[in-house]
C-alpha cells in the first residue's frame, strides 16, 4: 500500500494544504493527466526545489479533448503513477473524480484570447479553454504558491501564465525544460501509441528543430528559411505528416518573419495516428558549437 496520501475530495486537499501552511510550509503544485514518465517526474523534482511541500494532481480532463480525440483511450495508470510519485518525493496526490472537478450545474469556461488562435489552438478548437478552466479550478482548490508546467507544451504554458496574470492568482508559474529520450524524442504519454517504426522516425522532429537552431546560431534570421530547413529534415522520414511548423513569439504565440530576438520554433506532426508536438527556442545571439 502506498504511503503517500492520496486525496480524492476538495475537503481533503484543503485540510492537508491548510496543515502545511499552518506549519509555515510553502506549497507547490504539478497538474498532470497521469501516465507518468520521467518528464513528469522532473516537474515534481523542480517543484520540490521551489516549495516545501508538493501536491500532484492526476486527472484526465475531458474538457480539453475534442470529439475525435483520445479521451476514452488515454492511458490511465493510476496505481503505477502513485508509486512513481512516492519515489520521487511528492508529498500528496490529488486523484479527483470527474464530479469533483465538474459538479452538477458547472457552467463556467475560461477563455484566454489571442494566445489560443495559433499553433495547436488552430487545430484543437476549445482545447485551451478546457486547459485554462481545469487549471483555474485546481488553483482555486489547492491555492499553491508555485505551479510547474513543462515547456514542451509551450502554448499551454503561455496561456496559463496569461490567465494567472489576468486573474491575479497569487501563484508563480515555473516552466520546466523539455525532458528528452537519449535520441532526442520529447517524452510524452502518447509516445506509447507509436509503433516501433513510427517511434524510430519520430526522432526526425528534434533533428529538424536542432538543424534550424544551428543555422540561427550561425546567423540566419529569416523565419521562412529556418522553417524550410527544419521541414526538409523532418520530411526525410516518410511517415511524418506535418500539421504545422512555425516560428512564433514566445509570449504572444504570433508568427514572426524575422528573428530579432529569441523565437519559438514549434512543430506538430502525425506519425501514423499519433500526434506529437515539440519545440525549440531559436536564439540568434547564442553561440553554436560543433560536436
Amino acid at each position: 500500500m502506498s504511503r503517500i496520501p492520496v486525496l480524492t475530495t476538495v475537503g481533503e486537499v484543503r485540510k492537508t494544504v491548510g496543515e502545511w501552511r499552518c506549519s509555515g510550509r510553502t506549497i507547490g503544485f504539478v497538474p498532470t493527466m497521469g501516465a507518468l514518465h520521467p518528464g513528469h517526474l522532473s516537474l515534481v523534482s523542480l517543484a520540490l526545489e521551489h516549495a516545501d511541500r508538493v501536491i500532484v494532481s492526476i486527472y484526465v480532463n475531458p474538457a480539453q479533448f475534442g470529439p475525435d480525440e483520445d479521451y476514452e483511450s488515454y492511458p490511465r495508470t493510476f496505481r503505477d503513477d502513485i508509486d512513481k510519485l512516492e519515489k520521487v518525493g511528492a508529498n500528496a496526490v490529488f486523484l479527483p473524480e470527474k464530479d469533483t472537478i465538474y459538479p452538477e450545474g458547472f457552467s463556467t469556461s475560461v477563455h484566454v484570447c489571442n494566445l489560443t488562435d495559433t499553433l495547436c489552438g488552430k487545430y484543437r478548437p476549445g482545447h485551451f479553454d478546457g486547459v485554462a478552466t481545469v487549471c483555474a479550478v485546481f488553483f482555486g482548490i489547492v491555492q499553491p504558491d508555485i505551479a510547474v508546467f513543462g515547456k514542451k507544451d509551450a502554448q499551454q504554458l503561455a496561456v496559463i501564465k496569461r490567465m494567472v496574470l489576468d486573474q491575479r492568482f497569487a501563484i508563480k508559474i515555473i516552466g520546466a525544460d523539455i525532458y528528452r529520450e537519449r535520441d532526442g524524442l520529447a517524452m510524452s504519454s502518447r509516445n506509447r501509441y507509436l509503433r516501433p517504426i513510427e517511434r524510430m522516425q519520430a526522432t526526425a522532429l528534434f533533428r529538424g528543430l536542432s538543424r534550424a537552431a544551428e543555422l540561427a546560431c550561425k546567423g540566419e534570421r529569416d523565419a521562412g528559411i529556418l522553417c524550410e530547413v527544419a521541414r526538409q529534415v523532418i520530411e526525410k522520414s516518410p511517415l511524418a505528416v506535418i500539421q504545422y511548423l512555425e516560428i512564433v513569439d514566445q509570449d504572444t504565440m504570433k508568427s514572426v518573419e524575422k528573428l530579432d530576438g529569441p523565437g519559438l520554433l514549434a512543430v506538430s506532426a502525425y506519425f501514423g495516428k499519433t500526434r506529437l508536438i515539440d519545440n525549440i527556442v531559436l536564439d540568434p545571439d547564442a553561440s553554436y558549437k560543433e560536436d
